[in-house]
């Protein structure tokens, strides 16, 4: 409803005009509440991605490239990585002690000194069904896991978003959400290995 609200009413769209009608009036929908719903299933999580390659349309020089050229020449990450990326900011918060340990889910710390990953590691469950695998606390291990020492060793939260995305800047993944997040056994590979 959004996009034909910003199509009706906006004749000329230049791309700085589109990205900030784009973030304030659309996106805002597809990411709340992400951290506790994001969408495991193909269908949903390709449901969530037209409405951005829909979005990104409008724009009548990028109406025929690619999708993943639209996004990267708008610079707008997929909803995909965005979600990735905000589980590890999340994940952060909780490790580092920024939330009330009462109020933020329950991560453990890897008992088991291994020489891979950082020294935050944490421990994954074994889990049997779904609904459990794809929570919050078991999806962002793996993940979690991967990421380097200089990463998660930040003080503070903007300077782990930095490193984060210094880490990241050259994945596939921000522009196109049917990549792997590379690096890691991430959510995205298990999703399209079973498809």
């Amino acid at each position: 409803m959004m996009l034909g609200l910003i199509k009706r009413s906006f004749k000329y769209l230049t791309i700085p005009t589109f990205i900030q009608l784009y973030i304030s009036m659309v996106r805002y929908h597809l990411d709340y509440c992400f951290s506790v719903w994001a969408p495991y299933r193909k269908g949903d999580m390709e449901a969530l991605e037209k409405v951005q390659k829909r979005a990104t349309k409008i724009l009548p020089g990028l109406k025929n490239l690619p999708c993943s050229e639209r996004l990267k020449i708008c610079k707008i990450p997929t909803l995909h990585y965005r979600r990735i990326r905000g589980d590890m900011i999340e994940t952060y918060k909780i490790v580092s002690g920024k939330y009330q340990p009462d109020v933020a889910p329950m991560l453990y710390k890897a008992s088991v000194h291994v020489i891979r990953g950082n020294d935050m590691r944490l421990e994954k469950s074994r889990v049997k069904y779904d609904l459990r695998k794809f929570s919050f606390s078991i999806r962002v291990v793996n993940i979690w896991n991967s990421l380097p020492n200089w990463v998660v060793s930040a003080n503070t939260t903007n300077t782990f978003k930095a490193r984060l995305d210094k880490l990241w800047h050259n994945q596939d993944i921000i522009y196109n959400f049917k990549s792997q997040l590379q690096g890691t056994r991430s959510r995205s590979e298990c999703l399209y290995e079973e498809s």
